[in-house]
């Protein structure tokens, strides 16, 4: 089974775009989606799409507090059902 990394840079290529050309899944893990050029909406379609992959739920607080893709892998681990 792939791991929540693989599965979260799969789940980024096929989902998310920038002017038209999708967003370089290979992101470092420091980063976050703002700094790839990624829209708040697209952002929040994204959320929708992680909580049906991985049967999770943000709370507000959540999204406040995951600063960069290393901290989503984290709080998909800890959550996922």
């Amino acid at each position: 089974m792939p791991s929540t990394e693989e599965r979260l840079r799969q789940l980024i290529a096929d989902n998310l775009e920038v002017d038209g050309q999708p967003v370089n899944p290979s992101l470092p893990l420091t980063s976050n989606l703002t700094d790839a050029g990624v829209s708040s909406i697209d952002r929040v379609a994204f959320a929708r799409v992680l909580q049906q992959e991985f049967n999770v739920t943000f709370a507000p607080e959540n999204c406040a507090e995951l600063q960069s893709l290393a901290d989503l892998i984290q709080f998909l681990d800890a959550n996922a059902a």
